[in-house]
Parts: structure tokens; C-alpha cells; sequence
């Protein structure tokens, strides 16, 4: 890299770091922001894509099945929880990782086994509720099919 290309980039990212600390001045730019952390996830985590997409496969059944307006909620709600832990554990790696740098430490790998851990226990969870909810109808339009 060239020197001037090391002080543009120095300048961004002290642009970046004043950002950072700052509340948002208004509610679109929380938005945008708040957006910028999910596209984050999604574009850098695996784990994110796949409960992103099993997620959706999920609602898209409740909806074909014609599933009731409570049991839709009850799938989308679990769904969106497996999202909302899978962004905090994105968040809290990244946290750890910038705390610790390169070295390992135990309490980092605690938090981090900690949270992965709870993004594990809300899939099983979601695993369940899919079970109840959408396993049965499935069941409903195979019989009818034979």
C-alpha cells in the first residue's frame, strides 16, 4: 500500500471510531445501523444463514398448511429468537475477540462457549415447537395423499 493510501484508510476508520460511541441523531439512521448488523451477520456468519433460511422454510410451511394465526406466531416468535441469540452471540464473539486479540484465555472461551450454547438451546427449542406445530399437519396431507 501506498502512504497515501495507509492515511485514507487511517482516516476512515477514525471516522468510524468517532461514529461508534455516538447515539444516532435520528430514528432511520438507528435503523440503518441496526440493518448493518444484521447484514453483518448474514453475510459473514454460516449460522446465521442457516436459521435465516430454515426459519423461512418454517414460516412458508405454517403459511401453505394454513396453520392458525396463533400457532403462525407462536413459529415465527421461536424462529426470530434463534435470529435475535445468533446476532448477540455474533456480537459477543466479536467483543471477546477484540478484548483478548489473538491470546486465549478461559473466561473468553466461557463466554463465548456460553453463548454459542444458547443459540444451540433456542434451535433445539425451535426444533420442538416445529415438531408440534407443523409435524402433525404434514402427517394430515401425506395420509390424504395415499
Amino acid at each position: 500500500m501506498t502512504e497515501s493510501t495507509n492515511t485514507k484508510t487511517r482516516n476512515q476508520n477514525l471516522e468510524l471510531r468517532d461514529l461508534a460511541w455516538k447515539v444516532a441523531p435520528n430514528l432511520v439512521l438507528s435503523f440503518k445501523y441496526a440493518w448493518a448488523g444484521v447484514s453483518y451477520a448474514f453475510s459473514t456468519q454460516r449460522n446465521f444463514r442457516i436459521h435465516t433460511v430454515i426459519g423461512t422454510l418454517a414460516v412458508s410451511l405454517g403459511l401453505f398448511l394454513n396453520i392458525s394465526a396463533v400457532e403462525m406466531a407462536v413459529i415465527t416468535l421461536t424462529c426470530a429468537i434463534v435470529m435475535v441469540l445468533e446476532l448477540l452471540n455474533t456480537a459477543i464473539e466479536a467483543v471477546v475477540d477484540l478484548t483478548v486479540k489473538q491470546t486465549y484465555h478461559e473466561l473468553a472461551k466461557i463466554a463465548k462457549d456460553c453463548a454459542a450454547g444458547a443459540v444451540l438451546l433456542s434451535a433445539i427449542a425451535a426444533l420442538i415447537v416445529a415438531v408440534w406445530i407443523l409435524l402433525p399437519p404434514v402427517l394430515r396431507l401425506i395420509i390424504l395423499a395415499y
